[in-house]
């Protein structure tokens, strides 16, 4: 009985450990999953390398909206950041 204690405690730390995810927190709760994936694959990672794009770039990504775009272009502005112009 004690070995399966032991045993299930061993295990529990062992499965804590292998399915730790590393999620990116940028614009979490701001704009949907989706969106924040096209940003990813173009590997925009923060407001300053957003800040690269112009709003029609980040337009042309897929699964990125009207809807999306507003929320940013809102997040971004609270956060003094703005598109690059053309």
């Amino acid at each position: 009985m004690i070995n399966l204690v032991i045993m299930a405690k061993c295990l529990s730390s062992i499965c804590a450990v292998s399915h730790v995810v590393k999620e990116n927190n940028f614009l979490q709760g701001i704009i949907s999953i989706p969106a924040r994936k096209a940003l990813e694959k173009k590997n925009i990672d923060s407001l300053e390398k957003l800040s690269d794009y112009s709003e029609e770039q980040i337009m042309q990504l897929k699964d990125f909206d009207k809807n999306a775009m507003l929320k940013l272009k809102n997040h971004m502005k609270q956060n003094y950041v703005s598109f690059k112009i053309k």
